[in-house]
């Protein structure tokens, strides 16, 4: 038996948690330079607020529902997705962080929860994060992980559940029902274009899915579709993921907070992004063996003169260091800069990923080598855990700058109070 907890509309209750003035509030939260709708609130939903329509358009509405819109506090969601995931972990040990808002979490062999005592479990979990996190979340319980994410859906849709969902103790019937009034598009994994490809074959519904021959659809999509299939009638193909796999490439990209045309301020976006590329490359404990690099105009602005390219760089052998990544992304970038463009967006992304202790050892390599790959190492590791300690950027590459005038705009994003010391919510005594 699985079980997903979701948390409900998850930065905008962050938001909401934090400012008692932004309760029952319409809310939303926005991407990157505050330009479309990432996140809303049930009172936003309410009013028909769509998910990525661009803030811009939104104004007047805005102003006639008060509709409070806020920048993205990435760092305030993470610490609160920490903290859910905290308490999750006092209910089972083994536990799958699917992403920032979802958990899996495996309740096979819960000593002293018998079958329909699961739904109660699940009211505990929700009371047990709303007392001591204060967010608001649904859980969804099934015999695969698939029929777990559709449960969550049930519950988070519809109230008769009460924010708990367990499919396995609906009849047959009932669960034919609910699956034969969800569109397909809301199974886990079914993005619109497979939707509309079902559409043509007369699968519209999860119930159609889920009825559908598995061979037919694996000839027909892939494996990944067959496992869906089948996980949908109850033959669980997907293991929780206990321990997150490595990542294959790592890339790390941001939108300016105003149009770059100086060969020197790239240089410092670049570097910054490569610096973070490699915090998670060493995280991960993988070396690199490639550095991709790319800018490009603002596509929108049609009558302005547009420029996109990139450029591949292999390194002469594999490394983590912060260093000598940025000094091949920054060669990289002066191969493919050209004057006279307004740039809009900066690319990194590290390739050919392998285990740091899994080098292949050079020819030509001797101790010296071996010395200056250990002093390089140090030095990686000195750098993270001072950022560790003292928060990012407290020690940094020079070519990172000082003063960016690129970043990205957050003029509407809300204090860190869980995160830096004069952010932390102040009670003054009467």
């Amino acid at each position: 038996m699985f079980a997903l907890v979701d948390v409900n509309n998850f930065y905008a209750s962050c938001e909401q948690l934090w400012e008692p003035k932004l309760r029952n509030r319409p809310v939303v939260v926005l991407s990157n330079n505050d330009g479309c709708v990432v996140a809303r609130s049930k009172e936003a939903k309410a009013l028909g607020i769509p998910m990525g329509a661009p803030w811009f358009k939104l104004r007047e509405p805005a102003k006639q529902h008060r509709i409070i819109a806020l920048s993205s506090n990435y760092e305030l969601y993470a610490s609160m997705s920490s903290r859910v995931v905290d308490v999750l972990r006092d209910f089972t040990p083994e536990l799958e962080v699917y992403s920032i808002d979802e958990s899996f979490l495996s309740l096979e062999g819960m000593s002293g929860i018998s079958q329909g005592d699961l739904v109660a479990y699940g009211q505990q979990i929700r009371q047990r994060i709303a007392q001591w996190v204060g967010l608001p979340v649904c859980v969804g319980i099934g015999p695969t992980k698939t029929l777990a994410k559709f449960a969550n859906h049930l519950a988070k849709k519809n109230a008769f559940f009460q924010g708990v969902c367990d499919i396995s103790v609906l009849s047959q019937s009932e669960r034919d029902r609910w699956m034969e009034s969800n569109e397909v598009g809301e199974v886990w994994g079914v993005g619109r274009r497979i939707s509309k490809r079902l559409g043509t074959m007369g699968i519209n519904t999860v119930l159609d899915l889920k009825r559908a021959d598995p061979e037919h659809i694996r000839r027909a999509f892939n494996v990944v579709l067959q496992k869906t299939v089948e996980e949908l009638n109850g033959t669980s193909c997907l293991p929780l993921e206990l321990m997150a796999p490595a990542k294959q490439q790592i890339m790390s990209s941001r939108s300016f907070g105003q149009p770059v045309y100086d060969l020197d301020e790239l240089e410092e976006a670049v570097a910054t992004y490569i610096s973070r590329a490699a915090e998670k490359l060493r995280a991960q404990q993988s070396v690199a063996g490639a550095v991709t690099v790319a800018i490009m105009t603002n596509r929108f602005k049609e009558h302005a003169p547009q420029y996109h390219r990139s450029l591949v760089v292999a390194l002469p052998e594999p490394t983590a260091d912060s260093r000598v990544l940025a000094a091949y992304a920054i060669r990289a970038l002066k191969h493919i800069y050209r004057p006279g463009f307004e740039y809009k967006k900066a690319a990194v992304m590290l390739s050919e990923l392998q285990p740091a202790g899994q080098r292949q050892a050079g020819l030509w390599d001797d101790e010296a080598d071996e010395v200056c790959r250990e002093r390089s190492r140090k030095l990686m590791g000195v750098l993270d855990e001072v950022n560790a300690r003292f928060g990012r950027g407290a020690v940094q590459l020079g070519a990172l700058g000082t003063k960016p005038v690129w970043t990205m705009k957050r003029g509407r994003v809300s204090p860190r109070y869980t995160t830096r010391w004069e952010d932390v919510p102040k009670v003054a005594a009467h």
